[in-house]
């Protein structure tokens, strides 16, 4: 769930930095007859490396790492602009607090924090690199610049905090973590319009709990839900960073797979179905899974409704040939033996 909001923030805050690195390019040419031009050039390598990392980010299994370097070298980049316009002694010393209000919409609370650290730490190396006796003379040249960087930072996060909670009620499904039917619209427009661009498919995987009637009968519904909680994290832990999870509601669970043909999506599903079938579950359950497979063609836009109608139609072929099997709407039809 971290992971799947970094990404969306980072797709969210990409055209937005695009502007603020743009307007302070503008400001360094309108003062380049004081400082000089050559701080465009840290400035264009931030540009460089973030862009590297729109592309990186989606297909790393660790995106948070890729999006925090890129982080970290944008603030080295204004901080090497500022060391080269006299350090302590000039008023961009506090752009080393804007990325810092980025920090909160895609990191961790110990991310926040750790970009904290980096960014006061670059505010002190460069006043004290550049000229120590200028910040021994006065603090206030370091000090001001560090409280707006730790403001912002708390700032920031608290307001990203409340905005989470409110947008979590209404896109979370509060049992068992997993993005709902209503975040699931938002996604799907997006993923068709990437279709187009990119010309990959896109891979729908759709599991349904077998006889899970039978728990809720037996064993009440305190213990289905406790089943449900623990078989949503297993499957969230057998996808990539980049896989999408959902809950639709009951015991049916859909995974999104980006850039997989039917093929690979069944790949993926036959390995959720031996997880899920060797576990325990609500602390002494047993369960199994049937699965629909399907996929959008190479070169063609995804079209959800169709796509997700095939692997429902073969999730229905999985539980009449007798469940915990793994069905796919193209080819062969059998993919995994009861």
């Amino acid at each position: 769930m971290d992971r799947e909001r970094l990404l969306d923030m980072e797709r969210r805050i990409g055209p937005v930095r695009r502007k603020a690195l743009g307007l302070i390019a503008l400001t360094l040419v309108v003062c380049g007859p004081w400082i000089g031009f050559w701080t465009l050039l840290p400035l264009a390598l931030a540009g460089l490396v973030f862009q590297f990392a729109e592309r990186r980010a989606p297909r790393s299994q660790r995106p948070e790492y890729v999006l925090f370097a890129a982080w970290t070298c944008s603030e080295l980049a204004i901080a090497g602009a500022v060391a080269l316009t006299g350090g302590p002694d000039v008023p961009t010393l506090s752009w080393l607090a804007i990325p810092v209000v980025t920090l909160s919409a895609r990191f961790s609370s110990r991310g926040v924090t750790f970009g904290v650290l980096v960014a006061v730490s670059l505010l002190v190396a460069v006043a004290f690199g550049v000229d120590a006796a200028a910040v021994v003379d006065n603090p206030v040249l370091v000090l001001a610049p560090a409280a707006l960087i730790a403001a912002t930072a708390i700032l920031s996060t608290a307001l990203m905090q409340s905005d989470l909670h409110f947008r979590s009620e209404n896109v979370i499904d509060p049992l068992t973590g997993m993005l709902n039917r209503k975040a699931l619209g938002t996604r799907v427009a997006e993923l068709a319009q990437q279709s187009e661009v990119s010309g990959e498919p896109i891979g729908i995987v759709v599991g349904d709990l077998d006889h899970f009637k039978e728990v809720n009968d037996n064993c009440g519904h305190t213990k289905g839900d406790a089943v449900l909680k623990d078989v949503a994290y297993d499957i969230r832990k057998e996808l990539r960073a980049f896989d999408l999870a959902y809950r639709l509601g009951g015991e049916e669970f859909l995974v999104i797979v980006p850039g997989s043909d039917a093929v690979q999506a069944a790949v993926l599903a036959e390995r959720l179905r031996v997880a899920l079938s060797s576990g325990t579950y609500g602390g002494d359950q047993h369960v199994t899974m049937s699965f629909g497979v399907s996929a959008s063609c190479h070169s063609e836009r995804f079209e959800y409704d169709r796509v997700f109608a095939e692997a429902d139609a073969a999730l229905f072929e999985a539980k009449r040939l007798g469940r915990d099997r793994v069905c796919s709407a193209a080819g062969e039809r059998e993919l995994s033996p009861a």
